[in-house]
């Protein structure tokens, strides 16, 4: 009779453990539909909207990236974005230069950026070696203090390029957390241009602080795409061409490219031929890159449009 017992009280517990399991676990919310663990393919063709704005805009393509966490991940590709039309395949690198190859000849332009990290710079024998333009720090915001500071090298560097021929375009480095403070690095910039005859971009450059907490650190995607507008409108009031600088990842996951598309881009990705699915028109493509006149290592970029020739027009 007991062993009846014991096996009607273990039939029980089973049953109720079943039960305790499908109300925590696999019974959906109340009010809510059970959502499928994959997400159909059709299921992509028509986008779900949410107070108007777009989760998916498709071209029938996908952009495929490595995560350090989740390995291979793919994002969609934005319609309204304009994809890269060069062939990379027309890149070739020559004496640590790259170049790009059109119908046989070059088209590309060979540039440097530089701040007060590379202190003295010999400009005259950078211009030698083939450097045509570069990108100046002007200034930054601090990523724990807020503060704003001038590049100490800055006026140096400006003049020494161009005295040497050399064509300049002028960055700042943000970590501006609202549009107002955005417009204020604008402004900042603006005044350390002065008179310069600032003949390419001048550009609002935002990182991620790798390694410190950084006032930056949790921003969002509609709180940095704001910034950027903010920065090169007040930029193009002021008659100088606006660009926006990333990296590959950051343009892809922190921005809303799609309402970005106006203004000129300027990609960071170390690779012998750039993987980043949209335009750009000015490729930074290494960051340990050697030019005679410069002490030690160097960011090195190629300019795929003659910003100098632009602005004669």
């Amino acid at each position: 009779m007991s062993k009846i017992v014991i096996i009607i009280e273990s039939i029980l517990l089973v049953l109720l453990s079943a039960a305790l399991v499908w109300a925590l676990v696999l019974r959906p919310g109340r009010g809510e539909e059970a959502v499928p663990a994959v997400l159909q393919p059709e299921s992509l063709q028509e986008p779900p909207t949410e107070g108007g704005r777009d989760y998916y805009a498709l071209s029938g393509e996908r952009i495929i990236m490595q995560d350090p966490v989740l390995g291979e991940i793919w994002l969609p590709v934005l319609a309204d974005v304009p994809a890269c039309a060069r062939d990379v395949s027309d890149l070739t690198l020559r004496n640590g230069m790259q170049f790009y190859l059109e119908d046989g000849s070059v088209t590309s332009h060979f540039g440097v950026d530089v701040s007060s990290h590379q202190e003295e710079i010999d400009w005259e024998t950078v211009k030698a070696a083939g450097v045509e333009f570069a990108m100046i720090r002007a200034g930054f915001r601090g990523y724990g203090s807020g503060e704003l500071v001038a590049d100490p090298w800055f006026d140096r560097n400006v003049k020494g390029a161009q005295a040497a021929g050399i064509d300049v375009g002028v960055y700042f480095y943000s970590q501006a957390l609202t549009p107002e403070e955005a417009v204020e690095e604008a402004q900042m910039t603006l005044a350390l241009i002065g008179d310069y005859d600032i003949t390419y971009p001048v550009v609002y450059d935002w990182e991620t602080v790798s390694g410190e907490a950084a006032r930056t650190d949790n921003m969002s995607i509609d709180a940095l795409t704001a910034c950027c507008k903010a920065f090169c409108e007040t930029i193009r009031e002021a008659g100088f061409t606006p660009m926006l600088y990333q990296n590959m990842r950051t343009s892809l996951l922190k921005l809303e490219r799609a309402e970005l598309t106006e203004y000129d881009f300027w990609l960071a990705e170390y690779h012998d031929e750039p993987l980043y699915y949209y335009d750009y028109q000015i490729w930074q493509y290494a960051s340990d890159g050697r030019v005679p006149g410069i002490t030690g290592e160097v960011d090195v970029n190629i300019a795929f449009t003659d910003y100098s020739k632009e602005k004669q027009q």
